[in-house]
């Protein structure tokens, strides 16, 4: 089954006035690579959970983005990521915004789909959805100042099924007793990301 994109907005520097998200938004960041003092964020994606996906684009080095930074802080809106842990300190370090309260799908299927070790978006997606995502945009250059329409559909389709992701998967924490563990993990979301920024990336502060 593939994946259909009814309908995706792309805007330039923020997100216009008018615009809903209810409150839960599913979001996602394009960058131009996995090193967050190296790698600028160049695209915001943002999906209500109703088909529609807006693509915030950021001329380069433009982060003033008033009406995003708002939802984004707003403590009545849950933030819903796929790898919270690395979209969270881009958005700390470009931003410079923490996210709060926040929901990642992909430490959900850490706790409940302990049958097997494919936790990316993709294998949730086809197992959980029937849904088969392309990630051939995957890499591929953010920073340019036109994206390809390929492009556009890849960063739409990596935030549109995040609410239905989240709701299979709160049924699965539920069942395995695990809702409250996944809680405590998602409210600790912005300290690992502190950390990465601050140079403990790749140190385990909990070890021996």
């Amino acid at each position: 089954m593939s994946a259909s994109i009814p309908s995706i907005e792309l805007h330039s520097g923020d997100l216009p006035e008018g615009i809903g998200f209810a409150d839960c938004v599913a979001v996602d960041t394009e960058t131009l690579g996995l090193k967050h003092a190296r790698d600028r964020l160049c695209l915001i994606q943002l999906s209500a959970g109703d088909g529609t996906c807006h693509l915030v684009q950021f001329p380069q080095g433009d982060y003033d983005a008033p009406r995003l930074m708002a939802l984004l802080r707003d403590p009545t809106v849950t933030k819903l990521f796929h790898y919270a842990r690395f979209d969270i300190a881009v958005l700390s370090r470009y931003l410079g915004v923490t996210c709060a309260p926040v929901y990642c799908t992909k430490i959900a299927s850490k706790l409940v789909r302990t049958y097997t070790d494919r936790h990316g978006l993709k294998d949730l997606c086809r197992e959980l959805l029937g849904i088969d995502l392309s990630k051939d945009q995957q890499s591929s250059d953010w920073g340019a100042a036109k994206l390809s329409r390929d492009q556009i559909r890849y960063a739409a389709s990596d935030v549109l099924h995040l609410h239905a992701l989240k709701r299979k998967l709160d049924e699965m924490l539920v069942r395995e007793g695990r809702a409250e563990l996944a809680s405590a993990c998602f409210q600790f979301l912005a300290t690992r990301a502190r950390l990465d920024l601050e140079g403990w990336a790749d140190e385990d502060v909990f070890a021996h």
